[in-house]
């Protein structure tokens, strides 16, 4: 199967296993890859928020029970993970997260695997920078994980522009597999530069980050795509950095956009992030097949000249 990022929409599988049951989970699952979706996204630390335990694990170990209970499903999907920051201590983060030195590069992807039942992943993310070990050493234990089969790409996830960089060429200098792929919050609305998010750990994608991605020809992958649901429902109200006058200047062109394609505010999001430069592979989280679908309906809106041309003129 050839590995594409182009025109795809991941499925955020973050919340199966603690919010989401094993009913609601593969009802979501077994109606994405009926509609020809693809990729699957989890870490492992996820959701160590939402569990008894105060540990993650639980996303990866349903989307292994899906696998199991699907005898073939495994080949037709690519799975994308990430390390790094589950917390090794219970009520201890992030001061406790195991970071990326090889030793926890090594047992984090093992466990992985373990947990999804599987003996590759598609893409590995390191979560989250760690300054405590050398770029050296994370570069050569990431690399050795696809130089042994048990990785296809690479990507970098909250990230500064200049460690990808560094990272990146430091990979070709010792001859290993670098860094295809970046990963950044990243939406039609953009919060005031510097303000603060209240979700710890969200790094949002900069026009210097775009520009790198675009220039390199690095996939570029979007989390918080939707703001949790801020775009469509009254009950979920923009976070106080995304107030501000750009906003509804751009709310005004989003509507304007969905009016004239036929399309949803979430559907024209979707599609302007696809369909971008670098175009984007959106993360989508949904709790509900009726959400999924309507996700997913955006591979099929198609933004012309001129409606582009009223989403990108607000400034």
């Amino acid at each position: 199967m050839n590995i594409t990022h182009k025109e795809q929409i991941a499925l955020g599988a973050m919340y199966f296993g603690t919010r989401q049951d094993r009913d609601e989970s593969f009802a979501i699952l077994d109606r994405f890859v009926e509609l020809g979706g693809r990729w699957l996204d989890t870490a492992d630390n996820y959701s160590f928020w939402e569990s008894p335990t105060g540990r993650g694990g639980a996303s990866e170990r349903m989307l292994g029970q899906w696998f199991a209970a699907n005898p073939g499903i495994r080949e037709q999907v690519w799975v994308s993970t990430k390390l790094g920051a589950e917390p090794l201590v219970a009520g201890k983060w992030p001061e406790s997260m195991e970071g990326l030195s090889p030793a926890a590069i090594e047992a984090a992807l093992g466990g992985s695997l373990e947990r999804l039942g599987t003996d590759h992943v598609e893409l590995l993310w390191a979560h989250v920078e760690d300054r405590t070990v050398p770029l050296e050493d994370q570069v050569a234990a990431l690399g050795a994980t696809v130089a042994d089969g048990r990785v296809r790409q690479l990507g970098a996830s909250n990230h500064a522009v200049w460690r990808l960089e560094r990272a990146r060429a430091t990979a070709s200098a010792t001859g290993v597999e670098p860094y295809s792929a970046m990963q950044l919050r990243y939406t039609y609305l953009q919060p005031v530069p510097f303000a603060h998010l209240v979700e710890g750990g969200h790094v949002v994608a900069t026009p210097d980050a775009l520009d790198y991605a675009r220039t390199e020809d690095l996939a570029f992958w979007a989390y918080n795509t939707l703001l949790a649901g801020a775009y469509a429902r009254p009950d979920r109200p923009l976070q106080a950095p995304y107030l501000h006058a750009d906003t509804e200047r751009r709310l005004a062109a989003l509507d304007q956009v969905a009016t004239s394609t036929g399309a949803t505010r979430n559907q024209v999001v979707l599609a302007w992030l696809m369909g971008g430069s670098p175009a984007v592979t959106p993360i989508v989280g949904v709790s509900s097949v009726a959400q999924l679908e309507e996700v997913m309906a955006a591979r099929d809106v198609r933004l012309d000249a001129d409606a582009l041309a009223v989403l990108n003129s607000v400034s």
